[in-house]
């Protein structure tokens, strides 16, 4: 059976519409997509794609190591 790993991710609104994406705890990954679902969908594919380059090269998989916090602070 394989092994189902989770990372989290940062989409960012393009200026040019659509989304930027990446991977905080893989360097390097990042995709983009005209939608926040086909951001997502290729993102999913860019992580894969990592994870089998990395593979191949002996590399570690590092785990999704990134803490998500919001801070508010008043303007």
């Amino acid at each position: 059976m394989a092994k189902v790993l989770s990372y989290k991710v940062v989409l960012e609104p393009a200026e040019e519409g659509g989304y930027t994406v990446y991977v905080p705890s893989l360097p390097g990954c990042v995709s983009e997509g005209d939608t926040y679902e086909e951001a997502l969908k290729n993102i999913r594919e860019a992580i894969e794609g990592w994870i089998e380059v990395s593979r191949e090269f002996g590399d570690e998989i590092p785990p999704s190591d990134v803490i998500v916090e919001t801070v508010q602070v008043a303007v």
